[in-house]
């Protein structure tokens, strides 16, 4: 375990060195921040004084260097339109997306491990049917129509939900059905191949066969061993909610990273975007690293590598 930890983490530098390279170069090919920065009279002379302050009048390269350099001394830069660090401006919208993915992630485990299970129980009946006639509709359903349509129907139509905003329970409501939606039908479909698949194993039908009820079968022999592929999915989709919820958070004005980085780069304020962008990248590759070490805890027969032998 000790081994994979090590290597999970020297394999995350070059990825995380590699999301900062790509993130740099597209926002400083983008176009000039002064000129979104800076009041439209402003001379040339104040133009060129802002980019010799953040330090963008010199090369790309010699600006990444010296970036990945202050990075590594904790310094993420100054924001431009927030004069203050970048990475306390995006620390402070971390809690909102985090409270939005986990509810999200948590409501979509919770209803979806239950109609796989039972869509797999039911295999073949109209209940299956209808199970996976709403996991297809799910996953090609986008998250902001569904998110539109939720406001046109809840918020404006029938006075329910407040449309967009974050505060009370009421204001979270939409945005976590919203974004819990896709991922709910992918687990649903997920659950339901994986069940299919250990229930005709072996020691399934010996289980059946020893008089042990369908219900007890499935809890305890069958739901264990698929559990693995859904482990992954869930840990693989959460990662990608963390960075991937920009559009929810957008429709529904919850001030999150997502709507941060958005607004950043519409500002062209490049210290946050690249600041928000690696903040999720560490958390996925963080996730991936944790899953990798459950596995052995789901899945008792799966063990893990050692260090190579050497000769």
């Amino acid at each position: 375990m000790t081994f994979h930890l090590i290597r999970g983490m020297l394999q995350a530098i070059p990825a995380l060195l590699g999301v900062i390279l790509v993130v740099f170069v597209l926002l400083h090919l983008s176009g000039d921040p002064s000129y979104i920065l800076l009041p439209v009279e402003s001379t040339p002379e104040q133009r060129a004084a802002f980019r010799t302050a953040y330090g963008l009048d010199r090369p790309i390269p010699i600006q990444y260097v010296s970036y990945v350099g202050r990075l590594a001394l904790g310094d993420f830069g100054q924001s431009f339109s927030f004069q203050e660090p970048a990475i306390k401006v995006v620390l402070r919208r971390v809690p909102a997306t985090v409270q939005l993915t986990v509810a999200a992630t948590v409501v979509a485990v919770l209803l979806a491990l239950p109609f796989g299970v039972f869509a797999a129980m039911t295999r073949g009946t109209w209940c299956d049917r209808v199970v996976m006639a709403l996991s297809v509709l799910g996953q090609s359903v986008p998250t902001f129509w569904l998110g539109m349509m939720m406001i046109l129907l809840l918020a404006v139509q029938l006075s329910l939900l407040p449309v967009s905003g974050r505060g009370t329970l009421a204001h979270f409501v939409m945005p976590c059905l919203a974004l819990a939606f896709w991922l709910m039908a992918l687990l649903a479909r997920i659950t339901r191949s994986e069940m299919l698949e250990v229930l005709g194993e072996d020691y399934i039908r010996t289980a059946r066969a020893k008089g042990v009820s369908e219900v007890l079968v499935c809890a305890r022999h069958a739901l264990r061993n698929a559990m693995l592929p859904v482990v992954t999915v869930i840990g693989l989709q959460f990662g990608g909610l963390l960075g991937g919820a920009v559009m929810t958070e957008t429709v529904f004005a919850w001030p999150g990273v997502g709507t941060l980085i958005l607004d950043s780069i519409l500002k062209k304020d490049f210290p946050v975007v690249i600041a928000g962008v690696l903040l999720v990248a560490t958390g996925f590759i963080l996730i991936n690293l944790t899953l990798d070490l459950l596995y052995v805890l789901v899945d008792p027969r799966i063990r893990l590598q050692r260090w190579p032998s050497r000769g």
